[in-house]
């Protein structure tokens, strides 16, 4: 979850708020990549997860990368809820995950460099205190009691308002984690390329990074547990969004539809003011009953947007959402697949022409069943095992065409990097396939043994 943002003033015409997306234009020299990954705490001799504070705790990892390794603290009130470090950030989703928000990098050798040598700091400390850490989509023993809520305003109001809108909203908050990256775009045309790209072929991307087939210590009958999850939020804030795909969609249709998305709350002087359900409509005429007479700025407006959870979300950036969290191999795949898919112009095109003969109900349908059979999904036709092969087959060609070297030269492009996919596709099994091949077989049923071979 996003932390506050600053550094907007006041909203004085409606222009604006389109304007402030298409300030995330860049020319494409400036491209950068954005990589975020979630993951589990945990005490190692109990499997519990990790409480705020004590001595085996958030506060402890936090306090340990701080102290080690110069991350300024984040706090909000007296409570350390966070950390920045040139231009990367370190924070707390609702139920505890850590979670590394990376700096704008400009190639995937850097952007692993920096997930590595987090991933690495992080264990050093946790080893210490007894603590470890695990990527999957969902926490497969953990119950919904045995979760922490983080002491952030923001998830306080969250939690409440999720118990009203919804069935899984409680579950997402504590009990999922996620790997994105955040991509940039050239001009309105080449965002809207690259969103309904992005938004089409989430499926595939769910499908090949699955990792969550067991919660609360059983199998759930899901090769994303996760996805299912998101299937089951907030209808107003989260999906596929079938109107990216109308004629004449852009910054000001995204504008249209945020402004429908109701409001979670206002940020003032350190605190958040409930504005559950209410318009951000409202809002900018002066009369949203949280703050009557007070009209937003533009921090307000990009707080908003971090309130949106459809599968791919346009900010100044482009987020791709659609991935469960996973082992640290996979986590520089993610950024792989996607730059590989769109910031090489013949690779995006051959992507969207993938795709562009799909109507809403397909796409729909191919979420479902990239939740539900994972690699093995079929729809109309479509085998999701297909697709992956052949979006993986054009996602190396774009790397490839990009040419950015690595390891001081030594390395000519980021291709390496799609290895684990391109082993997923000739084997046609997901992460989450070998896990129940292995639940069925060696562990014996035994899911604690997850954690002791896939943790970080």
């Amino acid at each position: 979850m996003s932390i506050p943002q600053s550094g907007g003033g006041p909203i004085e015409h409606h222009d604006q708020l389109a304007q402030y997306l298409a300030d995330g234009c860049k020319p494409k020299d400036q491209w950068r990549i954005g990589t975020e990954h979630e993951k589990f705490g945990y005490c190692k001799d109990t499997l519990k997860p990790l409480p705020y504070e004590g001595e085996r705790s958030i506060l402890a990892v936090l306090t340990g990368l701080r102290d080690r390794h110069d991350w300024a603290p984040i706090l909000e009130g007296d409570k350390l809820i966070g950390l920045e470090k040139a231009g990367a950030n370190i924070s707390l989703e609702p139920g505890g995950q850590l979670e590394l928000s990376g700096a704008p990098l400009e190639t995937i050798h850097q952007t692993c460099d920096e997930v590595n040598n987090h991933l690495s700091d992080v264990k050093a400390i946790a080893d210490e205190i007894g603590v470890g850490f695990i990527g999957l989509g969902a926490a497969p023993i953990w119950t919904h009691d045995e979760m922490p809520l983080m002491p952030k305003g923001r998830y306080a109001l969250m939690d409440e308002y999720m118990q009203t809108v919804g069935t899984a909203g409680q579950t997402m908050m504590r009990r999922t984690c996620t790997v994105q990256v955040n991509l940039d775009f050239e001009t309105e045309v080449d965002m809207v390329q690259k969103l309904r790209v992005a938004l089409a072929l989430q499926p595939v991307a769910t499908a090949l990074f699955a990792t969550s087939p067991f919660f609360e210590g059983k199998v759930n009958g899901h090769k994303s547990w996760r996805s299912r999850v998101w299937r089951h939020l907030d209808p107003d804030r989260t999906g596929m969004l079938p109107f990216v795909f109308d004629e004449g969609f852009g910054f000001e249709a995204w504008v249209q539809y945020a402004l429908d998305v109701p409001m979670y709350f206002v940020y003032r002087d350190g605190v958040y003011h409930n504005a559950l359900g209410q318009s951000f409509r409202d809002f900018l005429k002066g009369e949203l009953p949280a703050l009557p007479g007070e009209t937003p700025t533009l921090s307000d407006w990009a707080d908003h947007l971090t309130t949106i959870f459809p599968e791919a979300r346009i900010k100044k950036f482009i987020e791709m959402r659609g991935a469960d969290g996973g082992p640290w191999r996979r986590l520089c795949a993610l950024p792989a697949f996607w730059v590989g898919l769109t910031y090489d112009q013949s690779a995006l095109d051959a992507a969207w022409d993938m795709v562009k003969g799909w109507d809403a109900e397909t796409r729909e349908a191919l979420r479902v069943a990239a939740s539900v059979d994972g690699l093995q999904a079929e729809v109309g036709g479509l085998k999701m095992l297909d697709l992956a092969r052949e979006t993986v087959r054009i996602a190396e060609s774009g790397l490839a065409a990009r040419a950015r070297p690595g390891a001081g030269g030594l390395v000519p492009d980021e291709t390496h990097f799609l290895n684990a996919l391109k082993e997923s596709v000739e084997n046609g099994q997901s992460l989450a396939d070998e896990f129940l091949d292995q639940y069925h077989g060696e562990w014996n049923g035994d899911l604690t043994r997850i954690y002791r071979e896939y943790s970080y």
